[in-house]
């Protein structure tokens, strides 16, 4: 750095980093007349020796932010996009290792599902609907996320997803609380238990040389044992709810030392229907918006440590 380019007074350039946010890239993959479909929104951000952009203006270590789009399209063609997981780290491996400025890339992406439309057996017009193998309808579910990020030797991948409503209409409580002056709610033996789930999990994949995980499988299997636990767990508690599901994805699936949970609970109260001389018998409710409650916690692998950021999922 050059003397003239650093700020004569005592102030100095904290953490920074730049990049290209949102590219979204629609990659189909043509089997014969059968067509596959990814579609991701995928963020760059990079980080490393910046300082004189920040002090004099000089762009000499700036790779242009259009050259990161460019990069997230040719590599959908070059690559590929086999999960989002690989694909980031085909991202971040390039950018670290082909620009000597760039210490660190965080890849952040989107995935959103696409499902494929069944068709009938007969003829539709000039096109047998049987052999229709290139519709599709978009998934009105969750949002399926990742990070990666990579410093030119150790990885970080935190998988997870977001906006995955999900609702029990009884085997709940909700008794026994604290109460003073201020509280009105009263206690409920049997209520519906609704929530949005904002989850992450870590993978425990740091190096080249470990096994890589299978992407995949691994996220279908996550959000399999995630359902099975809401489903199955009696709850005393969102909490309890929340602990059992993290316990489920650590018990059953090796590749992963920590998840967490961001869950707005969504309430549902009984509607007053004594007024209409009806008797409202847990069978008529009144869906809140707002406010809501929102239960936050980490699980982890006995004996590791928890490194997903807590603002990564809060709202």
């Amino acid at each position: 750095m050059t003397a003239n380019s650093r700020p004569s007074r005592p102030v100095i350039l904290g953490q920074n980093q730049y990049g290209k946010a949102e590219n979204r890239v629609v990659r189909i993959t043509r089997d014969g007349a059968t067509h596959h479909i990814k579609d991701l929104g995928v963020s760059v951000s990079l980080s490393g020796d910046m300082e004189e952009v920040h002090y004099s203006g000089s762009n000499a270590h700036v790779l242009p932010t259009d050259t990161m789009k460019n990069t997230v399209f040719a590599f959908a063609k070059e690559y590929g996009i086999e999960s989002a997981e690989q694909f980031g780290i085909h991202l971040a491996r390039h950018f670290v290792t082909s620009q000597e400025p760039i210490q660190r890339a965080r890849i952040r992406i989107e995935e959103y599902a696409w499902e494929r439309i069944a068709t009938s057996d007969a003829d539709s017009g000039s096109v047998g609907a049987d052999e229709v193998e290139h519709s599709f309808v978009r998934k009105g579910q969750e949002t399926r996320l990742t990070q990666i990020t990579y410093d030119g030797s150790s990885w970080e991948v935190v998988s997870g997803l977001k906006d995955l409503t999900v609702m029990n209409s009884t085997n709940s409580e909700f008794r026994g609380y604290v109460k003073d002056k201020y509280t009105t709610l009263q206690e409920a033996r049997d209520r519906i238990l609704a929530t949005s789930v904002s989850g992450r999990w870590r993978f425990n994949w740091t190096d080249d040389e470990q096994k890589m995980p299978h992407w995949e499988k691994s996220y279908e299997q996550v959000r399999k044992h995630m359902l099975q636990a809401f489903a199955e767990t009696y709850s005393l508690s969102l909490q309890q709810t929340m602990y059992q599901m993290g316990a489920r994805i650590i018990d059953n699936r090796s590749e992963i030392d920590e998840v967490r949970f961001s869950l707005p609970n969504k309430h549902h109260f009984l509607v007053d229907l004594e007024p209409f001389g009806l008797k409202n018998d847990n069978e008529v409710y009144f869906a809140a918006d707002r406010p809501y409650g929102l239960i936050e916690a980490t699980v982890l692998r006995d004996g590791c440590e928890p490194r997903i950021p807590v603002d990564l999922t809060n709202l």
